[in-house]
C-alpha cells in the first residue's frame, strides 16, 4: 500500500502511517533509492487537503468491502480477490508508472516484497471470507486491531521497546477484539475468527515491512504488491474458480477500482499531512461500514459491537497519540 497501506487490511494503517510518509515524501527516480536512507525532504504540509484525501480513502474502501461481501455471497474469494488485484494493478501502473517509470521496480530486498506479499495475499483472502460470515462493521472493528498486533511483532521481530503504556494499550484494544468477535451466532464467531486471524497476518506484515523503508519507496511497495499479488492469487486459480458472467466480472472489475483509488488516495493524504492529523479520520470507515451493513444487509449494530469497536479504535487512536510523541525509532 506503500509500505503499511494494504486494502481491504487497510483497517488501522494510520497507527504506523508516519513511516509510510516519510517515504512517500521523497519522489522516486533511478539513482533515488540509494540515497533514500539519508535523505529526508521537507515539505509544506496541507492539512484540509489530507483530511480531505484520507475521508475519501475510507469512502472508497468501505465500498469496496461492501462489494467483496456482496461478491463472496456467489463466487469464490479466489474470484473476488483476483479480478479485484487484476483492476488495482491496472490504476495503480496508470497513476504510478507515468511519473517514475520501470525504475520503481529497482530493489535489492526482492525477496523480501515477496515474503511480505504472500503474506498479504493470505491475509485478502481471510478478510473477504470473514466478510462471506459476518456483519461488515464487526470484520472492519476486528481489522482496527491490526496496528496492536503490529506493535507486538515489532518488540518480537524488530526487537523494539514496548513499555507499559503499550503494553496496557495492546491489553485492552484485544479486550474490545473479544467482545466484538464473541456474542453472536456460530456464524458470526468463525467470521470473526478470520477477521482475527487476516488482523494478526496483517500486523506481523506491517512491523516486517518497517525494515523495508530505509531504501523503499511508496512507489514500489504499492508496485511490487499489486505485481505479486495478482501472480499469487492467479495461481490459485486452477483451486477454485468459478467463470463469472459478463455483469458480475464488470461488478469484480470496478471493485479493484474503488480498492485501487483508495490505495492512491490513502497514500496521498499521508504524504500532505502528518499521521497525527490525518490519522483519526481513518476510522470513519467502520462509520460507512455500519452504515452500508445496515441498509443492504439489515445488519443492525448491536452493543457488544458498538462497545468493542469504541473499545478498539480508542486503543488505536491512543496509540496513536502516543506514538506521535516518541522520536522517530530507525529500523533496522
Amino acid at each position: 500500500m506503500v509500505k503499511f497501506h494494504f486494502p481491504a487490511a487497510c483497517y488501522g494503517a494510520p497507527v504506523l502511517g508516519n513511516l509510510a510518509r516519510r517515504g512517500a515524501e521523497t519522489p522516486l527516480t533511478a539513482d533515488s533509492l540509494d540515497q533514500r536512507a539519508s535523505a529526508s525532504p521537507t515539505r509544506a504540509d496541507h492539512v484540509p487537503l489530507g483530511i480531505a484525501y484520507m475521508l475519501a480513502a475510507t469512502v472508497l474502501f468501505s465500498a469496496s468491502s461492501a462489494v467483496s461481501k456482496w461478491q463472496v455471497a456467489k463466487y469464490s474469494f479466489v474470484d473476488v480477490v483476483f479480478l479485484r488485484s487484476v483492476a488495482a494493478l491496472a490504476i495503480c501502473t496508470l497513476l504510478i508508472l507515468p511519473r517514475t517509470g520501470l525504475g520503481v521496480f529497482r530493489t535489492r530486498k526482492l525477496g523480501a516484497h515477496i515474503g511480505r506479499n504472500v503474506t498479504q495475499g493470505i491475509a485478502q483472502a481471510f478478510i473477504v471470507i470473514a466478510f462471506g460470515l459476518m456483519p461488515l462493521a464487526g470484520a472492519v472493528a476486528i481489522n482496527f486491531s491490526a496496528p496492536l498486533v503490529a506493535t507486538l511483532a515489532s518488540a518480537l521481530l524488530l526487537k523494539e521497546k514496548v513499555g507499559p503504556v503499550r503494553w496496557s494499550v495492546l491489553i485492552i484494544g484485544f479486550l474490545g477484539v473479544l467482545v466484538v468477535a464473541a456474542p453472536g451466532a456460530d456464524s458470526f464467531r468463525l467470521g470473526a475468527l478470520f477477521a482475527l486471524a487476516n488482523a494478526v497476518m496483517y500486523g506481523t506484515v506491517i512491523a516486517a515491512v518497517r525494515g523495508m523503508t530505509a531504501t523503499e519507496s511508496t512507489e514500489t511497495l504499492t508496485m511490487y504488491q499489486m505485481v505479486i499479488l495478482c501472480a499469487l492469487f492467479a495461481l490459485m486459480l486452477p483451486f477454485s474458480f468459478t467463470m463469472p458472467n459478463a455483469h458480475d466480472a464488470g461488478v469484480m472489475l470496478f471493485n479493484g477500482v474503488l480498492y485501487g483509488l483508495g490505495q492512491y488516495v490513502w497514500t496521498r493524504s499521508l504524504s500532505l499531512a502528518p499521521t497525527s492529523a490525518v490519522g483519526p479520520f481513518y476510522y470513519f470507515t467502520l462509520v460507512w461500514a455500519i452504515v452500508i451493513g445496515f441498509i443492504f444487509w439489515g445488519d443492525m449494530p448491536t452493543l457488544p459491537l458498538l462497545a468493542g469497536s469504541a473499545i478498539v479504535v480508542g486503543s488505536g487512536l491512543y496509540l496513536l497519540w502516543h506514538e506521535s510523541g516518541r522520536k522517530p525509532m530507525t529500523a533496522e
